[in-house]
């Protein structure tokens, strides 16, 4: 079997392996966005899409056994067929992306949803309701970023957050969403030729992680504090954000 074999890669797959499934098993999913950004400070962010998309349709069938029977239907009927039109535009457009320009998109992605939470200041008792054109813009904009780096979280945090929906119920409607798009997402990887014998091996290797990160994830859902959690999440994604930009920009040319 074919598989990249240099420790210090996976000194950074391991745990962010492992981050994923704590964030899909007890968190929404949304630290998903961290996957592709730090693989892509040891291999390319295309490669690392493509490593972790199987590990990922793997943890939506453990996710999916923990919270079967919790979505909210109306808001997934909003979502799901604006993803699909996302994936589509993405996989149009997969030729034309370099991946210096994928950095500086992931870059900017995690960054604008990093200060995106800090600077947002909503009431209290502020809460949107579900919405046929809201959800199918951002079902879109979620489709394209998970797409391209499996970055569907902010997008989908954006329409969802301000509902206040109870926080299984997030997670459920969260968990079916992704599983939805990422099987969808196999289509087109397979048709571009992403799943190479070094990417499925390696993914292999990091697959038994799956499990054990949703299994964690659950538990962490219930024990630990949401709040601690984010707040290192978000440092973690600033972070990586701004490496990324620097990445990109310098790679581009478009850096004194």
């Amino acid at each position: 079997m074919t598989f990249i074999t240099d420790p210090v890669f996976y000194l950074i797959a391991v745990p962010v392996v492992l981050l994923i499934g704590i964030s899909k098993g007890g968190f929404a999913g949304s630290l998903g966005l961290l996957s592709v950004p730090l693989l892509s400070l040891m291999i390319s962010p295309i490669q690392a899409a493509a490593i972790v998309l199987p590990i990922l349709c793997v943890m939506d069938i453990f996710g999916l056994l923990a919270y079967r029977r919790t979505a909210d239907w109306r808001n997934l009927g909003y979502l799901l067929p604006g993803a699909v039109l996302g994936i589509l535009v993405g996989y149009l457009l997969f030729s034309y992306l370099s991946a210096d320009f994928i950095k500086v998109l992931l870059g900017v992605i995690c960054v604008v949803f990093t200060l995106n939470h800090y600077a947002r200041r909503v009431p209290a008792d502020h809460v949107a309701n579900a919405g046929l054109v809201r959800g199918s813009f951002w079902g879109s904009i979620a489709g394209f970023t998970s797409f391209v780096a499996h970055a569907g979280g902010p997008p989908l945090q954006f329409y969802m957050l301000p509902q206040k929906l109870d926080k299984t119920l997030y997670v459920g409607t969260s968990v079916w969403f992704f599983f939805a798009i990422n099987y969808v997402k196999l289509i087109p990887y397979g048709m571009l030729g992403q799943f190479s014998l070094e990417n499925i091996g390696t993914s292999l290797v990091l697959l038994p992680l799956a499990p054990l990160g949703i299994w964690m994830g659950v538990k962490a859902h219930k024990m630990v504090s949401e709040v601690l959690f984010y707040r290192i999440a978000y440092v973690l994604v600033l972070l990586t954000g701004g490496k990324l930009l620097w990445d990109g920009l310098s790679g581009m040319n478009l850096l004194f």
